[in-house]
């Protein structure tokens, strides 16, 4: 059975709600460990939803067909989203600053629930990237999803950090 979703980490009310989907089970404690340890920080600043996606797909079908199974179980995430983010190594790199500023844009516009979506080892499938809202991508260099969502994590902490005027950032 897939594991149990984590518990929602705190929100402040009138706060964003961030939902980051990870497709499969985290295979390394210390990315876990370093996921808790982000969402647990950034629930100072806004809710943080982490769900566990059971992928269902045999090592035997194509590739394309993975895809699209992983597209399916990522965007029934996003029925509840008021943006929709895709990371994909193709879209814009914002620095800290200019995801900070983004992130106080969404919020302006009454985007309060934003779900950040991660493709799975063969990356995201162009149903996702169509629906999405905005493509942004964590870097050129190519990083395992569960690394991404660590990453991710720790730039919107980052991001909410400056935003709220603390020095973490620098």
């Amino acid at each position: 059975p897939p594991p149990p979703a984590r518990p929602v980490v705190g929100r402040p009310p009138g706060r964003m709600n961030f939902v980051i989907p990870l497709l499969g089970r985290p295979r390394e404690p210390y990315l876990d460990a370093g996921v808790c340890d982000y969402a647990g920080r950034l629930g100072r600043f806004a809710q943080v939803e982490l769900p566990v996606l059971k992928e269902r797909h045999s090592r035997k079908e194509p590739d394309e067909v993975v895809k699209a199974n992983d597209a399916a179980l990522l965007l029934e995430q996003t029925a509840a989203a008021s943006l929709v983010v895709a990371l994909d190594p193709a879209g814009r790199t914002p620095d800290s600053e200019e995801l900070a500023s983004l992130l106080t844009g969404w919020e302006d516009r009454g985007a309060h629930t934003v779900c950040f979506l991660i493709g799975g080892h063969l990356g995201l499938h162009r149903s996702v990237l169509a629906r999405a809202d905005l493509v942004l991508s964590l870097s050129r260099l190519t990083f395992t999803h569960e690394l991404t969502r660590l990453v991710l994590l720790e730039q919107l902490y980052r991001a909410c950090t400056i935003r709220a005027g603390h020095r973490y950032h620098k």
